[in-house]
């Protein structure tokens, strides 16, 4: 048993380090997503380790995103999204029957917290400029909520092109991750959409003005207004689940 736990365990060293091996080879050829890594037997060679431990490395780092297996064609470099993120905490949620929706509000929590963050720096490049490509996702937006319809792919499109001015990739990246996760986790635990639409399409457009004008306060007021429809759903839920 003690031998068998011991190869185990260095098992997941090699494979841990054949890992950091392929990303630091990536790092020092300076290669950027879309190119392509040495093939299977070159990195054998270069690593000194055995075909199966490349093998299984560079599964992980598929899974990772870090790089992608085009069969037929090679192995290249990946997007790093934040695929894997989002799928590990959407799942995270799913198992978390009794805490299900305590993940959903920490998930809200966190999207207001990026939005609140922004703030700043976003009237700041904001102020004085007229965004049209966003207010016509607005306008899109509030027709369909005026009409009873739901609207995520405008909410989602919002969300992203608001940020964009700050010309933070992670920053966009960050919002847009955690808004799928909303999006995927509140109908699998049975949180329908607001009832109130309305004010949350229209909160939108508030943050936009805000934005517009400078005005970090009335972005900020916005910005809650925006979320309250969607915590007081969540709070309608869990109390009548514990009826």
């Amino acid at each position: 048993m003690a031998l068998s736990t011991t190869r185990q365990r260095g098992s997941r060293l090699l494979h841990a380090s054949t890992m950091q091996e392929i990303k630091d080879l990536i790092l020092r050829k300076g290669l950027r997503p879309g190119d392509a890594i040495p093939t299977e037997t070159e990195l054998c060679e270069i690593l000194n380790v055995s075909r199966s431990s490349v093998r299984e490395a560079i599964r992980t780092l598929a899974a990772l995103d870090i790089v992608e297996v085009r069969h037929g064609t090679g192995t290249f470099v990946g997007k790093m999204s934040l695929q894997p993120m989002i799928d590990s905490i959407v799942f995270r949620g799913a198992m978390a029957q009794d805490s299900g929706l305590q993940v959903l509000r920490e998930i809200v929590d966190v999207r207001h917290r990026l939005d609140v963050s922004i703030g700043p720096s976003l009237v700041q490049v904001m102020k004085g400029k007229r965004h049209d490509d966003i207010w016509r996702v607005v306008t899109e937006m509030n027709e369909k909520a005026e009409n009873g319809e739901v609207f995520a792919d405008e909410d989602r499109a919002f969300h992203v092109m608001l940020g964009e001015p700050l010309n933070s990739e992670l920053m966009t990246q960050l919002v847009e991750a955690f808004w799928k996760i909303h999006m995927v986790t509140a109908p699998m635990l049975g949180v329908p959409t607001p009832e109130d639409i309305v004010i949350t399409a229209r909160s939108h457009g508030d943050m936009l003005q805000a934005a517009e004008d400078g005005d970090l306060a009335a972005y900020l007021s916005a910005v809650a207004q925006h979320y309250k429809p969607i915590i007081r759903n969540i709070e309608r839920v869990a109390s009548a689940q514990q009826r």
